[in-house]
């Protein structure tokens, strides 16, 4: 048997500083904006992450800030699945990509569509 212990130090999701910038940038022109984060079933190995541009956080929603200008808001449903998540944005040629550094995953889909966790 095995026990998990929850640090409420802990972030739920943590976001890299290039990440913070390309979320800033999006966010520019839409005060009292922010992102939120969540999970839908998805492809053929189970999930797929949405990132959106909300005017609020829904109920149940953790909203952790970042900056002046960008708070992530984590829908309730996605908490187990990203836990831990560290997101990032890295520039692939001209173009960019939000890359998730998610530590629960165990599968993913070959076109990097969707994911599994264990």
């Amino acid at each position: 048997m095995t026990v998990e212990t929850f640090d409420p130090q802990s972030p739920l999701i943590s976001v890299t500083a290039p990440a913070i910038d390309f979320f800033e940038k999006q966010l520019k022109n839409k005060a009292d904006s922010l992102i939120r984060l969540s999970t839908k079933v998805s492809g053929c190995t189970g999930f797929a992450y949405v990132i959106e541009i909300a005017d609020q956080a829904e109920d149940g929603d953790e909203v952790l800030t970042f900056s002046n200008v960008l708070s992530i808001a984590v829908a309730e449903q996605a908490h187990e699945i990203i836990r831990y998540t560290e997101i990032d944005y890295v520039d692939d040629g001209i173009n960019g990509i939000i890359k998730y550094n998610n530590p629960n995953v165990v599968d993913e889909c070959g076109c990097g569509e969707s994911f599994n966790v264990g």
